[in-house]
């Protein structure tokens, strides 16, 4: 099954084409990466997946779904989640509690209202759970503010997995952490569950050729090459425009 299919998606602004006609999917499953230098149109992109920009023209489906006109709030209601490049968390609550929110919001009943997020025994331990899981643990009743930036990434991962999320967007996941960090991230992204969909933009090379099986790169907000990550490594024009070599 395709989990999302951009089609001809462009996005102006007066003469300037943030997104050319860009058209690519991505299989259920897969790993994916969006390559590009400064001004591609990467984040112009993400944006108009996620909602929170309206395309000129073209459509986009998720999970076999036009959710073009949706909000992104109703398209993450369908299995989507983003991180972004600056850390988007709540510094004074415990990771923990920064978890255990981001359950919460799934929960369509009125239970959720009135009542003491800790007092969901069943959510509770869903998030102790996916804290252990990903390495968290040890950090669950500390405030994010005390925590590492790498950390800070761990934990925006580890809440896109607790929205229940079937495709997750990481907007350069890895950028201004240290080289152990990045390893931890890398490691992280690589061990999510085979199930979760993953498309990330990455500007550390090393990172996208050993997280990502395919992907997309853009070049002035036009697709420039598509497909398997090998085929697009070794492609001439890719190595020129982005790498700056033959």
């Amino acid at each position: 099954m395709t989990a999302l299919s951009v089609e001809q998606i462009s996005c102006h602004y007066g003469g300037l084409k943030a997104l050319d006609s860009v058209s690519f999917s991505v299989a259920e499953g897969a790993r994916h990466v969006i390559l590009g230098p400064n001004g591609a149109g990467k984040t112009t992109l993400f944006d108009v997946i996620t909602g929170e920009k309206s395309p000129s023209s073209g459509r986009i489906m998720l999970f076999g779904r036009d959710v073009t006109g949706l909000r992104s709030d109703r398209r993450a209601w369908l299995g989507l989640a983003r991180t972004f490049q600056i850390t988007n968390l709540f510094w004074d609550l415990t990771v923990e509690e920064n978890v255990l929110l981001a359950c919460l919001a799934q929960e369509q009943s009125r239970r959720v209202f009135y009542r003491p997020a800790g007092s969901f025994p069943d959510l509770v331990a869903k998030t102790r759970s996916l804290l252990e899981e990903f390495g968290l643990g040890k950090l669950a009743k500390v405030k994010v503010r005390s925590t590492s930036y790498g950390e800070q990434r761990q934990l925006e991962i580890v809440i896109a997995l607790a929205t229940q999320a079937r495709l997750i967007l990481l907007d350069e996941p890895t950028a201004g952490l240290s080289g152990e960090a990045t390893k931890l991230v890398t490691r992280l992204t690589g061990n999510l569950p085979a199930t979760i969909t993953v498309l990330l933009v990455e500007h550390d090379l090393d990172v996208a050729f050993q997280v990502s099986q395919t992907a997309t790169v853009l070049h002035q907000g036009k697709l420039i090459a598509h497909g398997p990550i090998e085929e697009v490594r070794a492609n001439p024009t890719v190595r020129q425009i982005y790498l700056g070599r033959r």
